[in-house]
């Protein structure tokens, strides 16, 4: 794994170059060309060792050889999957200042096709000319010249954090979100352990095949240490075939090279916008895994992600509902779901969330419905709470989700939660918002991976063990394991009778001045004349109304039957037919709330509910709705019942509840002298500004 101090210095480095562009280049902008660069430097170093021998063979054998396809041959001569017929290295380009943009070009040109096109997506011609103007190309050739990238002077991994630190000052110079391009390698090694911990036996079988996607590649990290792990950790000769999809061009461009230099299919990394472009269509993986953008809404693809989930359902990516417009993280969960194994094994799914999608949205919201589509599938196989700080754009608490349609015997109808909150270092220097790391530095340790990985293997309810928290030693609860339905709950609808008392006084008849329906008594949509003629038949009618009404008295009623009656005696008196609306209009303002008023009923005798006094209830899936009632409910309001036909099923998975750690509170006296301190300070910082 890569050393904190060597990464760091390789990316300050390549940084340095940086400053050859200021003042010629806006600070966010480095990275449009400090990024290719690096990646050109990249390909040429890996070339470096056999150009001599591809050129040979260009220049004497496939001139002449009149081949339609000369690539896979230039390919074989090269070692690698990929070659350059320019004449020019770095080290070449560096001996003629006068010609370098000419000669950067040519060397650009010479790389066949799949090398040709990584170098596309960073738009790079269009800072050549702007550079060599500037006077600024040779030199950032020159500097680029001195470095040494093959792969044997830094690994695959180390060039992994180096682009990752490169992006992540960029995108702090640009106020960019860094986390949407990359996820900490010890976040990665952690979900490669869970995604492939039961299969051990099946990936050491010699030859064995298989494949991994994730549908936000970024960088290729992710792939990158799956595929490492498998080879170099389990079988050599086992095979992962990697495939992703990126939307920002930048990250697709460094994923592609990565995969170009390691010999995977290039082909396999597409670019394009996962929900719009499925690159993949039709397609199934055996594993999948991936860290989607924390909190991201997703408005620019909602038209194309609502007609496929309207029009194709279950049938399509997205129909077990859709999350809130400002969160898509649901949608690429549903989207990898749609490309899982139904045979041969199933499939197995590893997804970093924050802590929103383990809870928001209420029962029949969308949320609460992809949860429930996925938990009573039996897919929720397991959820790991990781620590905060690790991520480079955020320090929050993230949680890795294990999603599987090939649940071992002992897993089914199970979801295990998995609390790796305390398993971490400080970091003696941070990154960003990251300062935490699950091992030791950026070089990261298999102790605590291991561990966490262990507890998830081992399915233990209860598990406990000893670790440090808030700088003491004490047990800590690692992991439970509960049934499907222990994160089901009915959302049910308690209603409470509406009960009215009812009177003419002059406090509520000035309250009918303020109901439309009375107003509009007086109004009129005509014109002229007979607009004049309606409105004056209103404020008659409006008049007379306000007669029948007084005539009543101030007499208090607590029955609205008895008050109805005595109510429409009165308004034949009135000058005018009294519509609906009208005599609803009325008995709203002469209304108020009375506990010790007899219930109002509707036509068939049915208590009518006070919308007022309307609650709501998550009653446990397990349990029984009335029998909650009894116990919960009708021992303090015993006149309450349910509306079952609002009766909901909803499900969410209170993770923190579930692992709740009591903190002594501080004691007073400490917390007094820390306030006597803080006064005493404030009030030196005054006596100064007055001085």
């Amino acid at each position: 794994m890569a050393k904190t101090e060597n990464v760091r210095q390789l990316a300050g480095f390549i940084w340095s170059v940086a400053d050859l562009l200021r003042g010629d280049y806006k600070q966010a902008d480095y990275g449009k060309v400090i990024l290719p660069f690096t990646v050109l430097r990249r390909l040429d170093c890996v070339l470096e060792p056999t150009k001599s021998i591809v050129m040979d063979f260009y220049e004497n054998k496939v001139k002449f050889m009149n081949l339609k396809n000369p690539e896979p041959v230039l390919n074989q001569k090269a070692g690698v999957p990929f070659h350059n017929i320019s004449q020019f290295t770095f080290q070449k380009l560096k001996e003629d200042s006068d010609n370098v943009a000419a000669n950067l070009k040519n060397f650009i040109n010479g790389f066949s096709a799949a090398g040709r096109e990584i170098i596309e997506y960073f738009n790079f011609n269009d800072h050549i000319n702007r550079l060599d103007e500037a006077n600024l190309l040779f030199l950032i050739v020159k500097q680029f010249a001195e470095i040494d990238l093959h792969p044997n002077a830094v690994s695959n991994v180390e060039m992994g954090y180096v682009f990752e630190e490169l992006i992540r000052k960029f995108s702090e110079l640009s106020n960019e979100t860094a986390g949407e391009h990359f996820t900490p390698r010890e976040v990665i090694r952690l979900m490669v352990n869970l995604l492939f911990i039961n299969d051990r036996e099946i990936l050491t079988q010699p030859g064995i095949v298989k494949t991994i996607y994730d549908p936000a590649c970024g960088t290729g990290g992710m792939l990158s240490v799956a595929e490492e792990y498998l080879t170099e950790e389990l079988h050599s000769d086992a095979k992962l075939v990697v495939f992703g999809q990126e939307i920002n061009p930048e990250s697709y461009a460094i994923c592609k090279s990565d995969m170009l230099i390691k010999g995977q299919n290039v082909s396999n990394i597409k670019f394009g916008n996962t929900f719009t472009n499925d690159g993949f269509e039709g397609m199934t993986f055996d594993y999948m895994l991936s860290n989607p953008p924390f909190g991201v809404e997703w408005k620019k693809v909602q038209t194309h992600v609502k007609a496929e989930h309207e029009k194709k359902g279950l049938n399509g990516r997205f129909g077990a509902g859709l999350p809130r417009i400002s969160d898509g993280s649901f949608l690429f969960l549903q989207h990898m779901i749609s490309k899982m194994k139904w045979d041969n094994g199933g499939s197995r799914i590893a997804i970093v969330f924050n802590g929103s999608p383990l809870f928001s949205g209420s029962a029949g919201s969308g949320e609460s419905e992809i949860r429930k589509w996925i938990i009573e599938k039996d897919w929720l196989e397991a959820i790991v709470a990781l620590p905060d700080q690790l991520f480079y754009n955020t320090g929050i608490y993230t949680y890795i989700w294990i999603v599987s349609n090939a649940k071992t015997l002992e897993r089914k109808g199970k979801i295990q939660l998995v609390n790796g909150i305390h398993y971490y270092r400080k970091m003696s220097r941070s990154l960003g918002n990251k300062r935490n790391v699950i091992g030791d530095g950026v070089e990261v340790t298999p102790d605590q991976i291991a561990e966490i990985t262990r507890i998830y293997g081992d399915f233990e309810q209860n598990a406990t063990r000893t670790l440090e928290v808030d700088g003491k030693q004490g047990k800590v609860v690692v992991s439970k394991i509960f049934d499907n339905e222990d994160f089901g709950y009915w959302r049910i609808t308690v209603e409470r009778p509406l009960r009215l008392n009812f009177q003419a006084s002059e406090e509520r008849l000035a309250r009918l001045e303020t109901e439309s329906a009375f107003v509009n008594l007086a109004q009129s949509k005509k014109r002229g004349g007979a607009a004049l003629k309606e409105i004056e038949v209103g404020k008659v009618l409006q008049e007379s109304i306000r007669t029948a009404l007084r005539s009543l008295g101030t007499s208090l009623y607590t029955n609205r039957d008895e008050f109805e009656k005595v109510l429409n005696k009165a308004l034949k008196t009135a000058d005018g037919k009294i519509a609906a609306p009208m005599k609803k209009a009325i008995l709203n303002a002469l209304a108020e709330r009375d506990e010790t008023a007899d219930i109002c009923t509707d036509k068939d005798g049915n208590p009518e509910p006070d919308s007022d006094l309307r609650d709501y209830e998550n009653v446990p899936l397990k349990d029984d709705i009335h029998e909650y009632m009894k116990r919960e409910v009708l021992p303090h309001v015993s006149d309450a019942w349910v509306d079952d036909s609002k009766t909901k099923i909803g499900y969410a998975i209170p993770f923190t509840r579930h692992f709740y750690e009591y903190v002594t509170p501080r004691p007073l006296a400490e917390i007094e002298q820390e306030i006597k301190s803080l006064e005493d300070e404030i009030r030196g910082m005054l006596e100064e500004i007055t001085l």
